[in-house]
């Protein structure tokens, strides 16, 4: 009875939550100079450059797969291989829905420290990739089935966006809110405080690896984080497998082979494990 009155009450509060938030965004949508935005990522000048694609990143809420094509669009575009990269790290991880939402359950300030630390960490590898000389192993393709266009949104398009990203993200809240309430009612405290705590410090990155293979949403992973915290788990490993799920997914590293040779696709693997590591460690000083 007390999982079933969890259950009930994350799912709606996460509903409201998510609902509210998203149809504010979506209708933000029609105020955001995309093209202005995509005429200084081409700009020579590197600082301009990269706060150019750390806010592109920023305001399209794209899920890790879904960041591919832009990124073979990007290439196409003979954009610079570094400002490339840095889109394809923070697009994934600074999603404005999932932001604003781990602001309301998780506190602002976890949501600002993630925010900067995740924007930090992806211009340092955006950087030294392409000080490595990276871009020699992008193979020559073509994005084929995607068109860039400026959308605009008026309360009506708001309402449709919000409704077809409540179809496409909602489910994993929920499934992410009845696991939450299944951990709160069934795992004793005890366990997670001993095994998941702050003194456990070896579990942030195992858990930075173990999160690519599990591709747990950043949806789903919301609540039950929130109800890991509660029942005493470290924000470390919390933090950690949240980055590492969300900035490299399975089905993302499929796709990325379709336009990374070998090479690329092992340093993107071990610089989202490093991502997750890095910031996890951060959170133990929160």
């Amino acid at each position: 009875m007390e999982t079933l009155k969890s259950f009930l009450v994350i799912a709606l509060e996460l509903t409201v939550l998510f609902f509210v938030i998203s149809f504010i965004l979506s209708a933000l949508q029609s105020y955001i100079p995309y093209k202005k935005i995509e005429h200084y990522l081409s700009k020579s000048n590197q600082l301009i450059g990269i706060l150019a694609a750390l806010l592109f990143a920023f305001i399209t809420p794209f899920c890790s797969c879904s960041t591919i094509p832009v990124v073979v669009n990007m290439l196409r575009r003979n954009m610079p291989f570094r400002i490339v990269v840095i889109f394809l790290f923070a697009s994934p991880v600074l999603d404005p829905t999932i932001l604003t939402l781990m602001g309301v359950i998780l506190g602002w300030k976890v949501a600002l420290i993630y925010t900067v630390v995740t924007a930090i960490i992806s211009v340092i590898i955006g950087l030294t990739l392409s000080k490595l000389k990276f871009e020699r192993y992008v193979k020559n393709v073509m994005v084929t089935g995607y068109e860039e266009e400026a959308k605009q949104f008026n309360w009506r398009g708001a309402w449709d966006e919000t409704i077809a990203l409540m179809k496409s993200v909602y489910p994993y809240l929920i499934i992410g809110a009845a696991i939450g309430a299944a951990i709160h009612g069934l795992v004793p405290t005890e366990w997670i405080t001993q095994w998941l705590g702050k003194e456990t410090w070896w579990i942030v990155p195992i858990a930075a690896v173990i999160g690519i293979p599990l591709y747990i949403r950043l949806s789903s992973m919301i609540p039950i984080s929130h109800v890991f915290i509660m029942k005493g788990m470290a924000l470390g490993p919390v933090m950690a497998m949240m980055i590492s799920s969300a900035g490299a997914s399975l089905p993302e590293l499929i796709l990325l082979k379709s336009i990374f040779k070998k090479q690329l696709v092992i340093a993107f693997v071990a610089s989202v494990i490093s991502m997750a590591t890095i910031s996890g460690f951060i959170f133990y000083l929160v």
